[in-house]
């Protein structure tokens, strides 16, 4: 009886503790236990998630440290699929140019890298003020592989569009496909209304869907190979047929040496945002010195230098 009652004792102990270990909850998680979601997602949506994903309810999504005080933060451990901090993870914010990585997505399902696009007059007349372009011209003859690099180490908005044109043949009908393919990998905080991210009341994510999307796009060698450029040299043909070269320098100062990460991280790739309504946005791939591979994810901050020293702070907690 005593042999009985000390296995219970262990059990019960044993029990409690894992509940408490929120690195270790969520993670195979199934339609069974939705209860943990705080109803975030309806039921009939629960078959777009998989075992290797995590759903984060409300007692873990209120992040306590006082130094990030960025709208939202997310820090995952992809190796041991371990979520490490989470803060307003499901609020719907603007995302600028992380909106690019939807585009991505759809790109890698449905593009052909090696077409040649030609550049039409909306990609190339962008009237917005301040709107970051490549400098593409109408006539102009570029691989969607190319578009592809400009678009996402120099966070052009004209390769935005020629993308957008060449795959569906107008941004409306390409944009149907990014809200179709971000509802099918569950992110449904999330609304677009360009491929590019310029601003606009009814576009905007989350910091989970973000997560989502880039946990996604990783399975694509050729994504991790883009994000991890410092700069991409551009090669293409103008309209009377001369072979145009341009060096695009990656906007993320990680990676173009403006920014060193933290001791024992190395950063692998990622992507940044801006707009004056989004602020300064930025997710990461990283790796530490085990190994280990992290998805850390700010949305806006207030300033650059912000931005790059609170997702340092975000990072240290790997450690």
């Amino acid at each position: 009886m005593k042999k009985i009652l000390f296995l219970f004792m262990i059990f019960v102990i044993i029990l409690s503790g894992g509940c408490n270990n929120k690195n270790k909850l969520f993670l195979d998680y199934n339609k069974s236990n939705i209860k943990n979601t705080d109803n975030i997602y309806p039921k009939e949506n629960l078959d777009f998630f998989s075992k290797d994903l995590i759903i984060i309810p409300s007692e873990y999504n209120n992040g306590n440290d006082e130094s990030l005080t960025s709208s939202s933060s997310l820090l995952i451990n992809l190796s041991d699929k371990e979520l490490i901090y989470a803060d307003n993870v499901y609020t719907k914010l603007y995302p600028a140019s992380l909106t690019k990585l939807f585009t991505t997505l759809v790109v890698l399902k449905h593009g052909e890298l090696m077409d040649n696009v030609t550049i039409g007059y909306n990609s190339s007349n962008i009237l917005e003020p301040g709107a970051k372009t490549c400098g593409f011209k109408e006539g102009d003859i570029v691989t969607l592989e190319t578009l592809l690099n400009s678009f996402l180490v120099y966070s052009g908005n004209d390769a935005g569009i020629a993308i957008a044109e060449h795959l569906a043949g107008s941004e409306e009908a390409f944009v149907k496909l990014m809200n179709d393919e971000a509802k099918n990998i569950g992110a449904l905080h999330s609304n677009f209304i360009n491929p590019h991210g310029l601003h606009d009341e009814n576009h905007y994510t989350s910091a989970y869907d973000v997560y989502l999307v880039f946990n996604e796009l990783i399975k694509y060698d050729v994504f991790i190979s883009i994000i991890g450029q410092s700069s991409y040299i551009a090669n293409y043909l103008d309209k009377e047929g001369n072979t145009v070269e341009k060096n695009f320098k990656s906007t993320n100062g990680y990676l173009n040496g403006q920014i060193n990460p933290i001791d024992d991280l190395s950063i692998i790739g990622g992507k940044t945002g801006y707009t004056s309504k989004a602020g300064n946005c930025l997710v990461l791939l990283s790796k530490d010195k085990d190994d280990k591979n992290y998805i850390s994810i700010i949305l806006n901050t207030n300033s650059n230098e912000e931005l790059y020293s609170q997702m340092n702070i975000l990072l240290s907690k790997t450690n």
